[in-house]
């Protein structure tokens, strides 16, 4: 608001006709306009904040879809679909075919063709939930094992039969990955080779962009590669990858797809071995007192850890990261990192009931737990 001295200048002189006057009032029109225009002003910025505030209200209560790759307005906190599953879930489970686990035997020969089929299909990785897949060989996740030995030489043929490009990267493999792991466009093969030079057991993969998206939707798998000299002998031997679910529905309404946003934020609704939470709970794996058991581990992830544990026992021999020139003894837990592996030895000689999890037991109550049934114990586990 404009302001005037209480007093006149020495300078002021009054002109003849009363002209002073006019001017004296005409600077308090003025005055009085300039402090009319500050107070409105003033009145239309809060008016401007206060729409904007009611505005933003009612955005952040607005559900939003998750599943949109790259978008900035995600509301927070990001809905959790964790535990939600059929309302029969027991039956279910048991119902479900359990994913196989034991290591397949290696090829005869000095070259091992493998060949791969891309499918988008549906698959359920927990009673009653489905989920909207990218899947190897058209069986899910994870794909199929492939088990060869040291020396071998690898022919890797990938069709997509998939909507969009896809590739596969091997773990295994010492090649240019601008050539062997290129995309494949839908409907076309392409066929690559690699010697299996390293020993140990290695994680494949969907390579294209977004790799977070392909591997997140279940395109991943293990390879075995055995040492030119054998390890110890093991008497049952078991492959299991470890995986994380980001949903962006329950999936038992109808098949969720993947939730980008909380894949970002590592925040899964289920993680699994071999692509089905607690499968291995319902249907045990199983070994009979005194036999060494082997557990070839992949974490698959996209992103998070696995720290193998068996309950009841310690890993006698623990082949870390996939180097088999050297082993780790009598250990209790073991991180695998996600995109390694690593093969564990443990011989049990009491029956019982051993659960084998990860560790971060965040991961347990998300599903990625299992038995190891050592002969034919009587009850169950709780654990």
């Amino acid at each position: 608001m404009a302001t005037y001295p209480a007093t006149r200048p020495a300078s002021y002189k009054r002109h003849d006709g009363g002209s002073g006057a006019g001017v004296w009032v005409l600077a308090l029109f003025l005055g009085l306009a300039v402090g009319v225009l500050v107070i409105v002003s003033a009145v239309l910025v809060k008016m401007a904040d206060d729409a904007r505030d009611d505005a933003a209200a009612a955005t952040s209560a607005t559900t939003h879809d998750h599943s949109t790759q790259g978008s900035s307005a995600v509301s927070l906190p990001i809905q959790s679909f964790a535990g939600v599953t059929g309302e029969n879930a027991e039956e279910l489970a048991k119902a479900h075919v359990a994913t196989k686990a034991t290591l397949p035997p290696v090829p005869a020969g000095e070259l091992v063709k493998v060949h791969m089929t891309l499918k988008d299909m549906v698959v359920e990785i927990a009673p009653g939930v489905k989920y909207n897949t990218w899947a190897f060989d058209g069986h899910g996740a994870p794909g199929p094992v492939v088990h060869v030995r040291e020396g071998q030489t690898v022919e890797m043929t990938l069709t997509n039969g998939g909507a969009i490009p896809h590739s596969i990267d091997f773990h295994a493999a010492r090649i240019a990955p601008n050539v062997a792991f290129r995309d494949v466009a839908p409907g076309e093969s392409f066929t690559f080779r690699f010697q299996a030079t390293d020993s140990g057991v290695f994680m494949y993969h969907c390579g294209t962009k977004p790799v977070l998206a392909h591997i997140a939707n279940g395109m991943y798998g293990a390879i075995v590669v055995d040492p030119a000299t054998p390890l110890p002998k093991a008497d049952k031997e078991y492959v299991l990858v470890a995986s994380e679910w980001y949903l962006n529905g329950d999936g038992v309404s109808q098949p969720a797809s993947l939730d980008m946003a909380k894949a970002r934020e590592m925040q899964p609704d289920w993680t699994t071995f071999n692509g089905y939470a607690n499968q291995y709970v319902t249907h045990p794996l199983t070994a009979d007192p005194g036999e060494t058991v082997r557990f070839y581990v992949v974490a698959a992830g996209p992103t998070l850890d696995t720290n193998f544990h068996v309950v009841g026992t310690l890993l006698d021999r623990a082949w870390v990261n996939g180097d088999m020139s050297q082993f780790q003894r009598n250990v209790q837990t073991v991180g695998v990192p996600a995109g390694g592996g690593a093969v564990f030895d443990v011989k049990i000689d009491d029956e019982g009931l051993y659960p084998f999890v990860s560790h971060a037991f965040a991961h347990v109550d998300l599903g990625q737990v299992g038995l190891l049934k050592v002969g034919n114990p009587p009850g169950t586990m709780s654990h």
